[in-house]
């Protein structure tokens, strides 16, 4: 009685964590505390990613049941008290043939998807706004070639600096501003080491690789603020150098635009953080 009552104990423990683990499984823009999923999806491909996930887990498990249950008949079975005198068997064809044929189709089931996936995540469509990422140590600048000559620095915001509902080591002083619905193409490259941009509520993450440009995009189809942070160990203040990204509806980003070329654009509309300004030309 007393084992039944522990065990009953453990029980009801595990049941209210899972309780309010469950009430955040997952979340939009940013991680939860007792998060245990993927971020919500807000880009087509995030959900197409969250699909391809849930579905991967299904296979897991349904091998992992079989496997443990070829076990646990072997346990039984073929002990030494239940089987004192074991066979010599040493082949079995029509076993062996099937343990090569059944994971061969179980990976051509896989393969199908993910590579669906893959060439949607590489594909670009036609965009319809172009921003330009650039690591640097640490901290993203963020420049629009197709929507006036500014670029901006974008720096984590101090704890001690913080308003309230701002997330700690998330928030920035100057956001990357996009509009909803609308094909974002990103350059990514790196100014000095490698770093990597990372969103997972959009599901990209792309390497910024100095003397490089590489690219990936996103259509954001809600608006909101959506948090990611350099996913490459790139020095002592890797975990310092945030992504957050603003998207908002087109008339208000067409009026940040206006402002942001008054805000950041250098003399003689030169920006202040370009290579130009600095008297040297980007790396090749």
């Amino acid at each position: 009685m007393k084992l039944f009552s522990r065990l009953t104990a453990v029980a009801v423990a595990a049941g209210a964590v899972f309780a309010t683990a469950g009430a955040a499984l997952a979340a939009l823009g940013q991680s939860v505390p007792w998060q245990m999923d993927l971020q919500d999806p807000a880009t087509p491909v995030m959900a197409d990613i969250a699909t391809f996930h849930t579905f991967l887990l299904w296979v897991i498990g349904a091998i992992s049941v079989f496997v443990l249950g070829l076990l646990v008949i072997v346990i039984i079975r073929f002990n030494a008290r239940a089987n004192p005198t074991p066979s010599r068997t040493t082949h079995n064809t029509p076993i062996e043939i099937i343990w090569t044929i059944v994971p061969v189709m179980i990976l051509a089931v896989v393969a199908v998807p993910s590579f669906r996936l893959l060439f949607l995540e590489l594909d670009v469509p036609k965009p319809d706004l172009t921003v330009k990422a650039t690591g640097k140590q640490w901290f993203w600048s963020y420049s629009y070639p197709d929507n006036g000559n500014f670029e901006f620095d974008s720096l984590m915001v101090q704890d001690k600096e913080l308003k309230a509902g701002q997330p700690r080591l998330l928030t920035v002083d100057n956001e990357m501003v996009v509009p909803v619905n609308k094909v974002v193409h990103v350059l990514v490259a790196g100014a000095d080491v490698i770093h990597s941009f990372t969103v997972p509520s959009f599901g990209i993450r792309i390497d910024a690789i100095p003397g490089r440009i590489n690219e990936t995009w996103f259509k954001a189809t809600v608006e909101g603020m959506f948090y990611g942070q350099c996913s490459e160990l790139c020095g002592k203040d890797h975990s310092f150098m945030p992504i957050a990204v603003r998207v908002v509806k087109q008339s208000d980003f067409t009026a940040w635009v206006d402002e942001a070329k008054k805000k950041f654009a250098g003399p003689d509309g030169v920006p202040p953080n370009s290579f130009a300004a600095a008297g040297a030309l980007p790396p090749r």
